[in-house]
């Protein structure tokens, strides 16, 4: 018998390197290419999706029609690791966040990161003009959402309708700015404060969202197109079980 071959090991600090280094070389061709945390987002989405996104679909909509993933097979690779690592923690049975089973999406705080720096070396950044903490990684979400509309209509049950909504809300609220007072840094221990208590709120709410959405689907199945009904003959049509009469004098009398 042959042994199962074990899970990938989850991604490391190395790995995110790796991961922000192709994305700079993809950044040279087309400064548009998002940064990794609006990647993760993307790809939390795709795990959630109603429909399995297939790869000829998905990259072209995060990175352009000129990405050829056979060139940037590294962070292929690392793509298809976190995808597993992302699907395994949605699929765990968790009831607090800090679980170690638990979703825990690769973000930065970008404004604390800023305000942990000398001010001799923080240049012309405004850290209040900066992204705010987990906004990357919701935008993200949500432009995998806005394109693949007819993936995430609701459904007719009300109900199911209403959950999928609330879900998608508690996400657009993270990729709204922090605009509560800020209380803690979240890049390092005693940093200036850059994040408000408000905020780790709605980030939670948006984790948990993202566990909702992804059971929602999984209940769900994928759509399935209503069939088509073969549009009714004329009168003086000949009828369509090949009698060789008239619709009129045959099936249809």
């Amino acid at each position: 018998m042959t042994p199962a071959t074990p899970d990938p090991a989850p991604l490391a600090a190395d790995d995110y390197d790796a991961l922000d280094a192709e994305l700079d070389l993809l950044r040279e061709h087309d400064p548009e290419t998002p940064d990794w945390e609006f990647c993760e987002g993307f790809l939390a989405a795709l795990v959630c999706c109603r429909r399995e996104i297939p790869p000829e679909e998905y990259w072209p909509a995060l990175f352009g029609d000129a990405f050829r993933p056979m060139a940037h097979m590294e962070l292929v690779w690392r793509w298809h690791r976190r995808r597993q690592e992302i699907a395994q923690a949605l699929d765990a049975e968790v009831d607090t966040l800090e679980d170690e089973r638990a979703l825990q999406p690769e973000v930065l705080d970008v404004r604390g990161a800023v305000l942990a720096l000398p001010e001799g070396e923080r240049g012309d950044a405004d850290p209040a003009q900066l992204p705010s903490f987990g906004q990357a990684w919701a935008e993200g979400f949500l432009h995998a959402v806005r394109t693949w509309p007819a993936d995430w209509t609701p459904p007719r049950d009300k109900e199911v309708a209403a959950m999928l909504e609330e879900a998608l809300d508690d996400v657009a609220a993270l990729a709204g700015p922090d605009s509560g007072e800020p209380a803690l840094n979240m890049h390092t221990e005693g940093g200036a404060p850059s994040v408000s208590e408000h905020r780790l709120d709605v980030f939670g709410e948006a984790i948990w969202a993202v566990y909702d959405l992804r059971q929602l689907w999984k209940s769900l199945g994928p759509r399935v197109e209503p069939l088509r009904q073969a549009p009714q003959p004329g009168r003086n049509d000949p009828c369509p079980c090949g009698s060789g009469k008239k619709y009129k004098k045959c099936h249809g009398a």
